[in-house]
């Protein structure tokens, strides 16, 4: 299957030299009409790609993105809702099937061009012309805090008001009166001056024939009444009272159970199999080789890290069981001696080295500034691989019979699944359905579609349904992981402490490009990364390089306040006196925290702030240091995302993502022995319990400015400030993460100088 990349797609001349090309016009047109029969039932009319309703009046959204956990399908639907004018509780929404047709053009459109301003002649075009390439993509993505902020923005909204708009123009032609003196409200369609009043499922017939608009009036938002208010998640009910449906829970009849048990070395091969006694345990129906695969150059591009061997059973223990009675020999790939050490050893000799360093941001002349200091300050920061520990371990339920292959799964990509597992397994597309069920997490993990593969691969084979279960101690060691990152800082002060020049060079240039640049005013800056790859596979990790470099920046600005003996807050903020937002939000969280309030001995405060996805977000942390044992106390949390359409839902995601954050700053940590992962299971990869996990405060922003994201922002700020809270406390300055290996269990005096 051909595979466009980011950079692929823009150099086709889409977009260049920041203008926009159209070079064929390719309007959306009205695709209602040939989407109805993948969505609707008896009674329902399907009034744009997006909504239909009920005879009973009953309006669905269809929403494209997958439900983790985060409430994105609430937080759209009400962006629907509210430019449509929906009753509330009239409102229910469903998640649009993995076909081409439904493939998410608002959310490729948001990616590559963000928040460029289109003429309204043009919108058409450009929105046929990305629904073409999210075909070609397979893009059903949710990730990357884009749901709101680009499927919302893009999508939710202008289908909702549309829609709108359409209800209108039919009720107008058929009470022949002027459109304008049409309005709306809870699902009706009023028209004031003949006191006629109608539901909108009166008129959704005539409305579907009209072409809905591609650039209709939104609301201002001193009109909602839906969005920026609290709301009840559809999706919680069936969660609380166990009906919910995620992939483990499916059954079908005549099923077979798998696990499966990969090279423990990175894209091994298997050279020898022996599945005699495996074959003898009881319930075992087979063995089957999975051949490792690869596909990296695409968008969603994905690595399989080698050759697998699963074992079919009749239920899941009896797999296990069999699982451990095979012999393996898998072949050498040149990696076996390669441990955490000799990576970081290596990340050190090439940042030294410096070959082949490539810029992110040169300004100014750091040499001069620093020729010309009264003191330079340098220090080396580091993170470890991470793993992403889903609470529920990858799984998948496949069946392929007579060249047809139905997968149920919870995934982040339900329509590149799809597309890859059709082109694995010989298939075309739409010989393969794909069911997207509940996921319980997936920060990332469940875009790469490697366990959906297999389970495909391992039905096609036995010739019945197969449920595929990762062991806890598969999903641990075959990962794409966070990748570790060693970044190197020097930085020029003047005689007052003023900040004259600041110098970063990383390991490993990825995603998103802007992650190591700071928000800070420094007339000198020179930021740059060198390559140093390793053979361990990386992937998506909630808020991706944000999370490393939003430590090592705010760690680092924190040891220049310290070394020009000024308060890390009041550092901060005249360093951002020109960002009055960035300004507000930091202020806000040091305000909420009563920051310039004394701690008791053993406590301490430290502060961060982080700009991600289009959310900033500062946060205070408090801890408390006995004994050696970090305790954290209290986060107090600033966000500004825009503007909240779903308050509640931006909370607990900004408070999920410090509570991820938390585990990985206290006890993440994948290490490499022998080239393969030492850790295995929660005792050895350890995450916060809810005894240890502290008092969060969430302080909403809305400044108006252009909406951000939700799910990603809370993670960069948490691990920064948690370092520079023990710092406050115990004087010790954590450079390296986990805070698990450090003795914390002395205080250094205060000197002023930097520890």
């Amino acid at each position: 299957m051909h595979k466009w990349t980011r950079r692929g797609f823009i150099s086709t001349g889409i977009i260049a030299g920041g203008g926009l090309i159209v070079g064929v016009t390719l309007p959306l047109g009205h695709r209602a009409p040939g989407l109805a029969h993948l969505v609707t039932t008896e009674g329902e009319t399907l009034v744009n790609a997006w909504v239909k309703l009920g005879s009973d009046n009953m309006a669905t959204v269809i929403v494209p993105h997958s439900e983790m956990g985060q409430g994105a399908q609430t937080a759209l639907s009400q962006m629907l809702a509210d430019e449509m004018d929906l009753d509330w509780n009239m409102v229910r929404f469903e998640e649009a099937p993995a076909v081409s047709e439904y493939a998410n053009y608002a959310l490729g459109k948001g990616f590559i061009l963000g928040n460029v301003d289109i003429p309204k002649v043009l919108v058409p075009a450009v929105d046929g012309l990305f629904l073409i390439a999210s075909k070609t993509l397979g893009l059903q993505v949710t990730g990357g805090s884009a749901s709101v902020r680009a499927t919302g923005v893009l999508g939710m909204r202008v289908a909702g008001a549309a829609a709108r708009e359409m209800l209108q123009s039919a009720a107008a032609d058929a009470w022949q009166v002027p459109v304008n003196e049409i309005t709306t409200e809870n699902s009706h369609l009023v028209h004031q001056p003949s006191s006629r009043r109608a539901t909108y499922a009166e008129f959704a017939t005539a409305a579907a024939e009209i072409t809905p608009s591609s650039t209709p009036k939104f609301k201002d938002p001193s009109e909602f009444k839906i969005m920026g208010q609290k709301v009840q998640r559809h999706d919680i009910p069936s969660k609380v009272d166990g009906s919910a449906k995620f992939a483990m829970d499916v059954q079908l009849p005549d099923m077979l159970y798998a696990t499966v048990q990969r090279a423990p070395v990175f894209n091994g091969r298997i050279a020898q199999l022996d599945d005699s006694a495996a074959r003898k345990v009881a319930g075992v129906v087979d063995v089957v080789k999975l051949p490792g695969g690869e596909d990296s150059d695409g968008l969603l591009g994905y690595n399989q890290n080698g050759d697998a061997v699963a074992v079919v059973a009749n239920g899941y223990w009896q797999a296990q069981q069999g699982l451990r009675q095979l012999t393996v020999q898998w072949d050498n790939t040149g990696n076996e001696s390669v441990t955490s050490e000799s990576i970081f050893e290596q990340f050190n000799r090439d940042l030294t080295a410096r070959k082949g360093r490539e810029t992110d941001t040169v300004q100014g002349d750091v040499d001069k500034a620093s020729t010309g200091a009264a003191r330079l300050v340098e220090a080396d920061y580091r993170v470890p691989f991470l793993a992403h520990a889903c609470m529920e371990p990858l799984n998948a339920t496949a069946h392929v019979s007579e060249g047809h292959c139905e997968i149920w799964v919870g995934c982040q990509n339900p329509l590149g699944f799809r597309d890859v597992v059709a082109d694995e397994l010989g298939f075309d597309a739409d010989n393969v359905t794909v069911h997207n069920l509940f996921m319980g997490g997936g920060f990332g993990r469940k875009a790469n579609p490697d366990y959906a593969i297999q389970a495909a691969l391992v039905s096609a084979k036995v010739g019945r349904p197969v449920q595929l279960i990762w062991s806890r101690e598969e999903d641990i060691r075959q990962d794409f992981y966070r990748p570790a990152v060693q970044s190197r800082f020097r930085a020029a002060l003047g005689e007052n402490g003023e900040l004259l020049s600041w110098e970063n060079t990383y390991v490993d240039k990825h995603e998103p490009i802007e992650a190591p640049l700071i928000p800070y005013s420094v007339a000198a800056q020179d930021i740059g990364h060198v390559a140093s790859p390793t053979h361990v596979p990386f992937g998506p990790w909630r808020s991706v390089d944000h999370s490393q470099h939003g430590f090592f920046i705010e760690s680092f600005i924190d040891e220049l306040a310290t070394a020009a003996r000024t308060d890390p807050y009041e550092y901060r903020a005249t360093l951002l006196k020109d960002k009055p937002r960035h300004l507000a939000v930091l202020q806000k969280a040091a305000t909420e925290a009563n920051w310039h309030s004394q701690l008791a001995e053993g406590r301490g405060r430290g502060i961060a702030i982080h700009e991600s996805f289009g959310s900033l977000v500062a946060q205070v942390v408090e801890v408390t240091v006995t004994e050696g044992k970090v305790s954290v106390d209290r986060v107090v949390v600033a966000v500004d995302a825009g503007f909240a359409v779903s308050p509640d839902g931006l909370t607990a995601q900004i408070e999920s993502g410090v509570v991820y954050g938390l585990t990985a700053a206290l006890y993440g940590e994948i290490s490499i022995a022998d080239g393969a992962v030492a850790q295995s299971n929660f005792h050895d990869y350890q995450a916060l319990r809810m005894a240890d996990a502290p008092l969060i405060e969430t302080h909403i922003i809305n400044s108006g400015e252009t909406w951000g994201g939700a799910g990603e922002p809370g993670t960069p700020v948490i691990a920064p400030a948690l370092a520079n809270a023990v710092f406050d406390a115990t004087g010790i300055r954590v450079r390296q993460l986990p805070l698990k290996n450090y003795d914390l269990d002395y205080r250094i005096e205060e000197t002023g100088e930097v520890a």
